[in-house]
């Protein structure tokens, strides 16, 4: 009988350390899952995509991205405390790539329209921007965009700029390219009149490869915000970047990676 007693006494004890051992290897799961190092349902990594040649925004130096995005995405990552897979692509491919799931992320210089915010979600702005207008170093006869009547102006392809093109400027023509250098080239050998495009993207390229080819003028039009774009429905992750991006305008993070691109704010 005490034989009977202690096998079966035997089996409990067993039956008590199987359940012992399931419960923490569920405990062990969820500490190594995705929820443990993020808050909420953020996972551990996210594909985050970016243009090609948009300077100072990002570009390709040195056989690496830099950029004020590429600096200020990354800086978002640490803390909001996920890691990111980064990938490149012709600006016109992020907002479909976005809707597809091919993408969790876009900083890419991307302006907050209302028809965009129907196919993606976005954070809060991190970039007061405008359109602004370059011409060959010697044309005098565009000073404004109502000089822009009937030309052929380049812009950048998927871009707001083309936009405001067929939609603000009689009879114009907007020449689309996919790659930014493709643009400027076009207005250098007078196959385009002007651009239109991102005011800080045409002072940096005249300030730099085209200082003696183009300049700017007329004043800065169509002012808008930039903001990281999200693939449609991440509530979660639109609420981390978005604090991740309050916390770095509080502590210097941001003005810091600015000045590095843009020099210091004016006030």
């Amino acid at each position: 009988m005490k034989r009977k007693n202690r096998k079966f006494f035997n089996v409990i004890l067993l039956s008590i350390l199987i359940l012992i051992g399931l419960t923490a290897c569920g405990s062990s799961d969820e500490a190594n899952g995705s929820d443990s190092k993020n808050s909420g349902d953020l996972k551990d990594t996210y594909t985050v995509v970016s243009d090609t040649s948009f300077v100072p925004f990002e570009f390709k130096e040195d056989g690496k991205y830099v950029g004020f995005d590429i600096e200020l995405i990354n800086a978002i990552a640490d803390e909001a405390g996920f890691e990111i897979n980064l990938e490149t692509t012709n600006f016109d491919g992020i907002i479909p790539g976005l809707q597809t799931g091919s993408f969790d992320i876009a900083i890419a210089g991307i302006s907050i329209t209302e028809e965009r915010a129907k196919k993606i979600d976005y954070s809060d702005p991190y970039y007061e921007s405008g359109l602004r207008i370059g011409v060959a170093a010697d044309n005098e006869s565009i000073k404004s965009i109502e000089d822009l009547e009937g030309k052929t102006i380049a812009t950048r392809l998927g871009s707001t700029s083309a936009t405001y093109i067929e939609e603000n400027i009689e009879g114009a023509k907007a020449n689309p390219y996919e790659q930014l250098d493709q643009a400027y080239l076009a207005v250098e050998n007078g196959s385009a009149d002007a651009i239109l495009y991102d005011a800080p993207n045409v002072a940096y390229y005249i300030k730099t490869k085209g200082k003696d080819s183009l300049k700017m003028v007329g004043d800065l039009y169509q002012a808008e915000d930039y903001g990281i774009a999200i693939s449609k429905g991440n509530e979660k992750l639109v609420k981390a970047i978005n604090e991740a991006l309050a916390t770095l305008k509080e502590n210097g993070k941001y003005d810091e990676i600015y000045e590095k691109w843009f020099g210091k704010k004016s006030e």
